[in-house]
């Protein structure tokens, strides 16, 4: 029998509004306090240092303001949110010359996010508005709801509130509805990307899909079981951790002989 087909998750604008501000200004905060030294340190993000990581931060809070700064693409949204999750493999090359780019215009970085933050204020000071965005994702014309793009920043990011977390130490709290959407997300995208109900994947409290070709349970605890927390689960569906090193950490537990996400991850790049 084929998996059935899911119903895409609903997320509250208004929700995501306030996890959104509550994110960026956390990120502010943490920046700001950051030594000048602490940009020069490395991360796990390839050759990027905290300069560049804080720069493609700014970059990440800039983009919703801008895109809302335009007259509204027509028609309907093109692009969901699983569908952003697992396409932006193909911009990631865009995505680091694009960081670069704003390096070299970029002196202050903490200024430049605050300004950021301002800016994002600003733009949804009524809310979240009922309509469409363009944006990039290597697909001229390609659109999501604004509301849909406003998630996709909770995911950039808590994702980078860890990464900055990883390479700095800094103090950066991740909001709780953020954390939640970003988590839930990234699980819908696995779902999508394997389809199936063999693999229960659970991240408590916020998030359980089945996924996975192969036999279907029909009650009880299914057959093949993937458990883990929010954040294990952000890095290893965005690459940070590899799948036996977060069950070596005992980061995660598998058990059953299809319980092996490591063919499907990460999910976003």
């Amino acid at each position: 029998m084929p998996p059935r087909s899911r119903k895409a998750r609903a997320y509250d604008p208004v929700m995501t509004r306030t996890a959104l501000l509550a994110q960026a200004r956390a990120l502010c905060g943490a920046v700001r306090g950051l030594a000048p030294e602490a940009y020069a340190a490395p991360t796990r993000l390839g050759a990027w240092t905290v300069r560049e990581l804080v720069v493609h931060i700014c970059r990440q809070v800039e983009i919703l303001p801008r895109a809302l700064a335009v007259d509204p693409p027509a028609g309907k949204p093109d692009v969901t949110l699983t569908r952003w999750a697992l396409s932006t493999v193909r911009i990631a090359g865009l995505l680091d010359e694009d960081t670069r780019e704003a390096m070299a215009l970029t002196l202050d970085p903490s200024a430049r996010l605050e300004r950021a933050c301002d800016a994002l204020d600003a733009a949804l000071a009524e809310g979240i508005p009922e309509r469409l965005v363009l944006i990039a994702l290597g697909t001229p014309g390609a659109t999501m709801s604004a509301a849909d793009f406003a998630v996709t920043r909770l995911v950039e990011l808590v994702v980078h509130a860890d990464d900055l977390r990883d390479a700095a130490g800094a103090d950066v709290p991740l909001d709780r509805q953020a954390l939640a959407a970003a988590t839930r997300l990234l699980a819908d995208a696995l779902a999508e990307k394997a389809p199936g109900n063999a693999v229960e994947l659970r991240i408590p409290p916020y998030a359980a899909v089945q996924c996975v070709e192969g036999p279907r349970h029909t009650r009880g605890t299914p057959p093949n079981v993937v458990e883990t927390d929010p954040c294990t689960w952000l890095r290893l569906a965005t690459g940070r951790t590899g799948w036996a090193a977060a069950l070596e950490a005992a980061e995660l537990s598998a058990s059953g002989e299809r319980a092996d996400l490591s063919p499907y991850l990460p999910v976003l790049v």
